[in-house]
């Protein structure tokens, strides 16, 4: 298992990773309340990256991957509004 330190290469990776391999990848989220320890953990059962942080600051970039990866679990893109065309 491998702790990956900068917040942007873990997101990077976690989404590489699990574009890799969708159908194999899992995702944990471990919540320690009493340390403030927040864990994340993706596997594909060969390659395990995690990420772990102390800090509250991340909790925004956190939920910011959680919706990334549950629109590419559930084969969705952000809607674009159309632009309305000058008349």
């Amino acid at each position: 298992m491998v702790y990956i330190h900068s917040w942007q290469e873990y997101q990077d990776a976690a989404e590489a990773l699990y574009s890799k391999s969708p159908n194999d990848a899992r995702y944990v989220v471990k919540w320690k309340a009493s340390e403030g320890k927040l864990v994340l953990k993706i596997t594909d059962n060969t390659t395990c990256i995690k990420f772990k942080t102390y800090s509250s600051i991340f909790l925004n970039r956190f939920e910011a991957l959680n919706l990334s990866l549950m629109q590419k679990m559930q084969n969705r893109h952000r809607e674009e509004l159309p632009v309305p065309a000058p008349d």
